[in-house]
C-alpha cells in the first residue's frame, strides 16, 4: 500500500500531471507578458483566453463573465466589496450565514465597519440554510446575499438555486462561494440563479494562487484592485499566466473526469464512514447525511482532542485535518459546528477526512484501522490522566 494516505483534499489538492504539463511552457519558453504585442506575449494572451473559455464551460457561463484573480479569498472579497461599492449610499444591508468561510465572514465584518448592516440567517443541526429565512431577512436596503454552495468543514450542500431565485425575485445580487463544489459536483451558474460565483484552482487539482470570479452581465460591481487595464479594466495587475493556464487545464480535466471520479470517491467515502461508525463508539458524522459533498466525511469523536488525533494519524502516515485546515491551530472552537449546535465535547474531537482521485480501498481500510487504534489510545490516556 502506498503511504502517505492524503485525506485533506478540501484543504488543497495535488497538481494533476496534465495540469503541470500545460503550465510548463509558460514558465519556460512562452514567458512573455500578455500585454506585449510581440509573439511570446501574444502566445501568453491566447493561452489566457483559452483558459477563460475552459473555466466558462465548466460552470456554464460565458467567457466574458470570467475574471481571473489570485484565488478564493480575493474573489470573495471582490464580490462582496465590489457590489457594496457599486451601490454607494443606495443600499447598506447584506444577508449571509454564520457558517461561511472566513474570507466571506471577515469581508462582511469590513462592510459592517463601513456602515453596512449584516444579517446572519441560521442553519439547522446539519448545516442547512432554510431559504424562507433568507426571504424573511430581506429589506428594502438589502444590496447583496452571499451563501456558500457547500460548507468547507462538514460538506453540507446548500439550497443555492432556491436562495438565488428569491434574490432574483427581489432584484438583489446573489453571490455563492463555490470553491468546494466546482470540480466535485455539477455547477451551473444559471441553474443556481447566481450573479457572482467564486472558484479556486487548487481545490480541483490546479495550482495555488489563482482563481476566478464569475460575474454575470448586468451585475453591479466595482473593481477591488485598481491598476492597469487588465481583465477589461476590472482587475488590475500583471497576469499570472502559468496559474491561469493551470486553472484552465484543471477545468478541462474536471469536465472530462469529475463525474466518474466522484462516484468512485463517494463509494470510498461511504466505506470510510461505515467502517469508523462500526468500530468506533461515540462517533457521529456531522453535516447533512445525504446532501453533502461526495468526498467529505466530517466525524466528531467524543472524549478525544481533534488535533491529538490528527497528529496520531500523521505518525501513521495519514494526513487529515481538525476541522477546516484554514483555521487549524485556532484556540476558538469551529464557528461552523457552534452554529450547528453541536455539543462542545464533540466539537473538540472533530476531524475532517476529504478524499481525492488517488485514494484506494486499501488506503481507506488502513485509515479505518488506524483511526480505531488512535481513538482507543487517546481515550485511554484521557481516562488514566
Amino acid at each position: 500500500m502506498q503511504l502517505p494516505v492524503y485525506l485533506d483534499h478540501s484543504a488543497t489538492t495535488p497538481v494533476a500531471s496534465e495540469v503541470l504539463q500545460a503550465m510548463l511552457p509558460f514558465l519556460e519558453r512562452a514567458f512573455g507578458n500578455p500585454s506585449a504585442i510581440y509573439t511570446i506575449g501574444q502566445e501568453a494572451r491566447d493561452a489566457i483566453e483559452r483558459a477563460r473559455e475552459q473555466v466558462a464551460r465548466l460552470v456554464h457561463a460565458d467567457a466574458d463573465e470570467v475574471f481571473f484573480t489570485s484565488g478564493g479569498t480575493e474573489s470573495d472579497n471582490w464580490a462582496i466589496k465590489g457590489v457594496a461599492r457599486a451601490w454607494g449610499e443606495r443600499k447598506n444591508h447584506l444577508i449571509t450565514t454564520p457558517i461561511e468561510h472566513h474570507a466571506v465572514l471577515e469581508t462582511c465584518e469590513a462592510l459592517r465597519e463601513m456602515g453596512w448592516e449584516i444579517t446572519f440567517v441560521p442553519v439547522d443541526s446539519t448545516g442547512l440554510v432554510d431559504p424562507d429565512d433568507v426571504r424573511r431577512a430581506i429589506t428594502p436596503r438589502t444590496g447583496l446575499i452571499t451563501v456558500m454552495h457547500a460548507n468547507n468543514e462538514v460538506g453540507t450542500i446548500e439550497p443555492i438555486a432556491e436562495i438565488g431565485a428569491i434574490a432574483r425575485e427581489h432584484g438583489i445580487p446573489f453571490h455563492t462561494d463555490a470553491v468546494q463544489t466546482v470540480g466535485r459536483i455539477p455547477v451551473d451558474i444559471e441553474a443556481l440563479n447566481a450573479d457572482l460565483l467564486t472558484i479556486s484552482a487548487h481545490k480541483l487539482y490546479g495550482p495555488k494562487g489563482v482563481g476566478a470570479l464569475i460575474v454575470r452581465r448586468g451585475t453591479p460591481i466595482r473593481p477591488l484592485l485598481d491598476g492597469g487595464g487588465q481583465e477589461r479594466g476590472r482587475r488590475g495587475g500583471t497576469y499570472n499566466v502559468p496559474g491561469i493556464v493551470g486553472l484552465g487545464a484543471a477545468a478541462e480535466r474536471a469536465m472530462r473526469t469529475a463525474a466518474e471520479e466522484m462516484e468512485r470517491i463517494r463509494s470510498l467515502r461511504d466505506r470510510l464512514v461505515a467502517g469508523i461508525m462500526e468500530r468506533v463508539p461515540d462517533a457521529i458524522l456531522t453535516g447533512h447525511p445525504v446532501q453533502r459533498l461526495p468526498n467529505n466525511a466530517h466525524i466528531a469523536f467524543a472524549d478525544v482532542e481533534g488535533e491529538s488525533l490528527v497528529l496520531s494519524l500523521d505518525a501513521a502516515g495519514i494526513y487529515c485535518s481538525a476541522g477546516a485546515a484554514c483555521s487549524s491551530g485556532d484556540a476558538e472552537p469551529s464557528h461552523v459546528l457552534v452554529a450547528m449546535g453541536i455539543e462542545p465535547r464533540l466539537i473538540e474531537g472533530s476531524v475532517r477526512f476529504t478524499l481525492g482521485k488517488d485514494n484506494t480501498e486499501e488506503q481507506i481500510d488502513y485509515t479505518i484501522e488506524q483511526v480505531t487504534r488512535a481513538v482507543q489510545k487517546l481515550r485511554s490516556l484521557r481516562v488514566s490522566g
